[in-house]
């Protein structure tokens, strides 16, 4: 039956019906809209809007369709459309008329307001969790990689040498920042907009200090319109799971890389790979590329919500009942690959020996070459160009900077000496790096220490 239809002379066609429902996706906001419930019933109850006994019935009664519904004994319909009104039903069928009074001083728009927020608190804390538990598979593996030396690429080329930790620890910071980001979109999630009504407020001596307190919101939203009419918190927290997503899916493009025969650095374990119907010497990536992909749908999520929320007038409308798809969307996808890619990266083999090999023949020690004739009294601009002049001599002879003969060095420039051969040595480059927050030795046992303080 439905909760509105005193207005109505003509019931909706069974099409309408199923289009306008929403319960094939809210459901899961179960827990949410009933502790809200809970919450509105106890205050209802305080304030004298209902008698006590009334709300500790309803509350009494609310909580058994919570256990009913957990275990599995209670089926939705489309019929009652939403979650809010499938349990209004069901508690009214339990209870009777006092059921119906648990809607008073209350529309769906602020119910479903609450839920959401409340759904986000929590998803936040779950993400946080997954995201802390993948900063600190980064930092084991830093540090047990502080001497696995590997070649760091710009344009992806080879560039210059690093260390596995010091490329770890690079995406270690940015997940730090997700980490950051989450906690600070939640922030705006944290306020309460129940007692808001449908858009105006409620006649009722209702006390929405009470409900903050009750449900755990730090303050309440002031303006009721504003309450129930935007979902800019649920954008924030979309955009904060696409900018997670896009920091994993480049770490998934990296290990993608390293796993192919080309760059041979990692093998992804067994457990994490699959492989191919026909050609039976295959080991795919597939979850690092499932994740790359998953991250376009995530951003798709972030926009379709921007879409959806961009031209609506003040205040609730319909189409609002379309955010929950793309926010449990987003949620789903983040968490489930937040999880895969700590478990795969934890258990992934790295070839320190080929890591360090396509470091020494790369041309990487060029700029350090560069640096050596700085030191000795040239101007960069002209230590750029000799250096450019020995990389070349270098690749026509299929040699490396660290074999040419001193004779071959000093034909480029006498200012090279013998001290040259231990400055360009891999281990040497990165060692001379002195800047805060270099690949040196020094510098990533400085940041790996600063973390470890970080968390005491």
């Amino acid at each position: 039956m439905k909760l509105w239809k005193g207005r109505f002379s003509k019931a909706a066609t069974s099409s309408a019906d199923e289009f306008n429902a929403s319960i094939g996706f809210d459901q899961r906001l179960y827990k949410e809209d009933i502790t809200g419930s809970m919450a509105h019933a106890e205050m209802l109850g305080r304030q004298g809007i209902i008698t006590p006994e009334e709300s500790a019935l309803i509350i009494k009664t609310l909580g058994e369709i919570l256990d009913d519904i957990e275990a599995g004994k209670v089926e939705f319909t489309i019929e009652s459309e939403d979650i809010h009104m499938n349990i209004e039903s069901i508690l009214t069928e339990r209870i009777g008329d006092v059921g119906k009074k648990l809607h008073t001083a209350r529309s769906r728009n602020d119910q479903i307001a609450v839920d959401i927020r409340l759904y986000l608190k929590n998803e936040t804390a779950l993400l946080d969790a997954s995201l802390k538990a993948l900063t600190d598979a980064l930092e084991k593996l830093a540090k047990e990689h502080t001497d696995t030396v590997m070649p760091g690429y710009t344009h992806l080329q080879r560039a210059q040498p690093v260390t596995l930790a010091y490329h770890l620890l690079a995406y270690y910071q940015m997940f730090s920042r997700d980490r950051e980001r989450f906690a600070d979109c939640l922030d705006r999630i944290d306020r309460l907009p129940l007692g808001s009504g449908a858009l105006a407020g409620t006649t009722y001596d209702t006390d929405r200090d009470f409900l903050a307190e009750k449900l755990g919101f730090s303050q309440v939203l002031p303006n009721g319109m504003d309450a129930v009419a935007d979902r800019d918190f649920a954008i924030e927290f979309i955009n904060c799971c696409a900018i997670t997503m896009m920091h994993l899916s480049r770490f998934c493009e990296e290990l993608i890389l390293w796993s192919s025969a080309e760059f041979g650095f990692i093998e992804i374990d067994d457990s994490f790979s699959t492989g191919s119907s026909i050609m039976p010497q295959k080991k795919n990536p597939d979850m690092a590329e499932l994740i790359r992909g998953k991250t376009g749908r995530v951003y798709g999520d972030l926009m379709s919500l921007l879409t959806i929320c961009k031209g609506l007038p003040l205040a609730y409308n319909k189409d609002l009942q379309e955010d929950k798809i793309t926010v449990f969307d987003a949620a789903d996808n983040l968490k489930a690959s937040v999880d895969i890619f700590t478990e795969m990266i934890l258990t992934m083999d790295v070839k320190k020996d080929s890591m360090e090999k396509a470091a020494r023949y790369g041309y990487m020690n060029a700029t350090d070459a560069a640096d050596y004739l700085v030191s000795k009294g040239l101007p960069f601009r002209d230590c750029h160009e000799i250096i450019g002049k020995m990389v070349l001599y270098c690749i026509n002879r299929g040699i490396a900077l660290e074999d040419l003969t001193m004779d071959e060095f000093k034909s480029f420039s006498d200012k090279f000496d013998d001290d040259i051969y231990d400055k360009i040595s891999i281990r040497s480059c990165i060692s001379a790096k002195k800047s805060k927050g270099s690949t040196s030795f020094d510098s990533v046992a400085a940041q790996l220490a600063e973390i470890d303080g970080s968390k005491k």
